[in-house]
């Protein structure tokens, strides 16, 4: 039975809208709001410059990022569906004293809401899983682009997604690689990613996307790759077996340098 897409986001919305308070606890923004960038390195390695620019985040959530984007000199509109997680990044905003635009929307409705054009549009880590439509997400990002303007995104590897993130002794499959017609209903009591005390009421839907549907989307949408990169650590604990590093990166101890957990990638809108 075909899961309705409106329907499933619809339900991952009551659930950003749940949990976006618990991340503003558990995120340890004390630094942020003290003007220190929550950007990694590997990031400001391949992205930055950003200063002068017109960025766009999209899901962008809570704003930890987009705010520290503003703090390295973007000129920054965040996007989210979340009016729950919008309404503490614009408060997080006013406390900074940054001057953020914040734009409540589903960012595949964009092409429809935003006729402006920007040098880099931006997403991170923990993205693509709630995209029903990697096609209109593509044709989104090229339309938010100037000629010449860059995409950039570091994310979950989709390889490192089909395992049981619950499994505390080895590594085993739990889902498939390849995209699939419905959405995998994640309706377990689990607790929150960053919240491990938490057990979120509202319960997800979430999307498949290889390496290939990614790629071949931005190609197809006038993308040209520049880079793909790919990385055995990730910025935050994913599953029980992950270490900390002293650099802040966590990594799985009984598989060192073996299994790709998160790529970024780089494209360039042709003109």
């Amino acid at each position: 039975m075909t899961i309705d897409r409106s329907a499933a986001e619809h339900v991952n919305l009551l659930h950003w809208n749940e949990i976006a308070p618990v991340h503003l606890r558990s995120y340890q923004i004390e630094g942020l709001l003290n003007g220190i960038s929550r950007i990694d390195g590997i990031q400001k390695r391949e992205l930055y410059p950003v200063r002068g620019k017109d960025l766009i985040h999209l899901q962008c959530h809570i704003g930890t990022d987009t705010l520290s984007l503003a703090l390295d000199g973007a000129r920054v509109t965040g996007v989210d569906f979340s009016g729950s997680s919008l309404s503490i990044a614009r408060e997080l905003a006013q406390k900074m004293k940054l001057d953020v635009r914040f734009v409540e929307a589903n960012v595949l409705d964009l092409t429809q809401l935003i006729a402006e054009k920007f040098d880099i549009v931006y997403t991170s880590i923990g993205v693509l899983c709630w995209i029903s439509d990697i096609e209109r997400w593509a044709e989104t990002i090229s339309h938010l682009l100037k000629d010449d303007g860059i995409f950039y995104i570091m994310e979950l590897h989709p390889a490192f997604m089909m395992f049981d993130e619950t499994d505390k002794e080895d590594l085993r499959i739990k889902y498939p690689y390849f995209h699939q017609p419905d959405p995998i209903h994640f309706n377990e009591d689990s607790p929150d990613y960053s919240d491990e005390a938490y057990i979120p009421k509202n319960k997800t839907f979430e999307w498949i996307w290889s390496v290939s549907d990614i790629l071949n989307a931005l190609i197809s949408h006038g993308l040209q790759i520049e880079f793909f990169h790919e990385f055995d650590r990730l910025s935050f604990k994913a599953m029980p077996g992950m270490v900390e590093d002293p650099d802040g990166w966590w990594h799985l101890e009984k598989f060192p340098a073996m299994i790709p957990m998160a790529f970024s990638l780089k494209a360039r809108k042709r003109g």
